[in-house]
């Protein structure tokens, strides 16, 4: 079984490992886009836009490769969609591995502001939006947009159309469909009031901490703990909701107990967790993570995740 999870909710394709601390990266390929990059996965190599939700290692360790390695296969320079604020840095850290390497390795990092949309092919942009984890921590929505003919112009012929067009007429209405959001590391916030998160086809939501006397901890590190998903269910009433970011120390059997326990029998149907793997033919139950406890006791960094 290869390393990365691969699943369709909603009729979309995701592939990719979300392990809190260890390694994000969500790739939705038929988008051409990647939702933070982790360690670079040969899987991302191909995709020519990875949007970055924060700079914290876990996230974001991938980025030099990644543009090294897309110019060593031949492909053209990618794009890394990151907050304004962490462009200039990124910038720098790829200089610095030119000076390491001997050669730069080309690649574009676009910063962005909160509401500011980068298109991604004809009829589909993406919108990044501020969650609640670090200053220049972002989520992103990737946005079908279409266009309708408005209303009063029903019934009217091609040529007196491309008329009405060349007099300045305003023939058709912008329509966006929001396809797929994607938090990366939050806590609740402004970012739950948004339509075009809450009407997504498909959330991609963290949730890291599961254990009631972890709550303080959640708070602390700016993260989703499971009382908040009723909040995040309620909001995003329609949405097909997956779960990422679990910790190497929650079992995700468990996780699932606590989390039938927390919404109800019509938001389960919509939850899916991402890293339950699909069971191979003959298994009798789904395989869980296969990533075993960590001996010994260990420091929190729920800051850093």
């Amino acid at each position: 079984m290869g390393r990365l999870v691969e699943k369709t909710v909603g009729g979309i394709q995701l592939l990719g490992f979300s392990l809190a601390g260890e390694e994000s990266v969500l790739i939705a390929p038929e988008y051409n886009a990647s939702f933070d990059i982790g360690r670079a996965p040969r899987e991302v190599v191909s995709i020519d836009n990875i949007c970055l939700s924060h700079g914290h290692m876990d996230h974001a360790a991938g980025v030099a490769y990644y543009f090294s390695q897309r110019t060593f296969v031949g492909n053209a320079p990618g794009r890394v969609i990151v907050h304004r604020g962490l462009a200039a840095a990124f910038q720098k850290l790829m200089g610095v591995w030119a000076d390491i390497e001997g050669h730069p390795s080309p690649g574009m990092v676009l910063g962005v502001e909160p509401m500011e949309d980068v298109t991604i092919r004809r009829g589909l942009t993406v919108r990044p939006f501020a969650v609640n984890h670090c200053p220049t921590a972002l989520g992103f929505t990737l946005i079908d947009l279409r266009h309708k003919l408005k209303a009063e112009f029903h019934g009217k012929t091609g040529p007196e159309l491309v008329k009405l067009k060349k007099q300045g007429a305003v023939i058709e209405d912008r329509v966006e469909a929001p396809l797929l959001s994607y938090t990366g590391d939050t806590a609740l916030g402004r970012w739950l009031d948004y339509s075009f998160v809450r009407q997504s086809l498909v959330l991609l939501v963290e949730c890291t901490f599961f254990d009631h006397d972890h709550l303080h901890r959640a708070r602390e590190g700016k993260h989703l703990h499971v009382m908040d998903l009723p909040q995040v269910f309620e909001a995003a009433s329609e949405s097909h909701i997956v779960i990422t970011h679990v910790t190497r120390r929650t079992d995700l059997r468990q996780a699932k107990r606590i989390v039938e326990k927390a919404l109800s029998p019509a938001n389960l149907e919509r939850c899916t967790f991402f890293m339950e793997r699909t069971p191979r033919r003959g298994q009798e139950k789904p395989a869980n993570l296969d990533l075993p406890a960590p001996s010994g006791p260990r420091k929190a960094r729920p800051s850093v995740l």
